[in-house]
């Protein structure tokens, strides 16, 4: 899995080890497998079956089956991982993150929720701490988004400080996980440009129609 993701693709390297594609298969080549394999990677980060997956990927259960299937048996050393997370959960009531961010199981465990609390919460330990690690180096921090940062600097220090945030969330991800580094992609936006996620473009929209509104409310007023 960690080979997979050194790769720079890891859902068409997943495809390759599986033996589904040829070694030689690009994005363009194996679009479509490369798509169901993807599906198939982020259905395991939460917990989903075979039903939900096939309804996801458009294809028949069968299909989805032997795409988790062939997950299991790729990544054998991550299923022990995962199924030793719940199991210990499960007798012991409780799972924690390297920081001893904890949950406790209750009395009505989901597993699901169990398999995917640790990916989820060290990675929001890694979000946590590259967070004090760029706020202690003087890099101004304007939100966490999702998993990612948004920062912002004076143009003429721009690139600079980006390189130096990314090897301020590189080093967070080392100590989160025990050496191993994740990468990060880059978005750069220089004024008079503003970031922009089109996602947010109907909310951004009412929000700027409600504060003129009002702006012209008040004028009337």
């Amino acid at each position: 899995m960690k080979k997979a993701y050194l790769s720079g693709d890891p859902y068409l390297a997943f495809a390759k080890q599986a033996a589904a594609v040829p070694i030689y298969a690009t994005r363009t080549s194996h679009s479509a497998e490369r798509e169901q394999f993807k599906a198939c990677v982020l259905a395991v980060q939460y917990g989903m079956g075979v039903d939900s997956l096939a309804l996801r990927i458009g294809q028949p259960r069968c299909r989805a089956k032997e795409l988790l299937d062939k997950h299991k048996l790729t990544y054998k050393t991550f299923w022990q991982w995962s199924d030793a997370a719940v199991d210990y959960a499960m007798l012991h009531g409780s799972l924690w993150t390297v920081f001893g961010w904890m949950v406790h199981t209750g009395t009505d465990p989901n597993p699901r929720f169990l398999r995917n609390f640790l990916m989820q919460g060290n990675g929001a330990e890694m979000l946590r701490l590259a967070c004090c690690y760029l706020v202690e180096e003087g890099i101004q921090v304007c939100a966490p988004v999702h998993d990612a940062l948004l920062i912002e600097a004076p143009l003429d220090v721009l690139d600079e400080t980006i390189q130096k945030a990314e090897l301020l969330m590189a080093k967070a991800s080392k100590v989160v996980l025990d050496g191993f580094q994740l990468r990060t992609d880059v978005d750069v936006f220089r004024y008079p440009d503003r970031y922009m996620d089109p996602r947010g473009t109907d909310m951004w929209g009412t929000i700027q129609d409600i504060l003129h509104n009002a702006e012209k409310a008040k004028v009337f007023e």
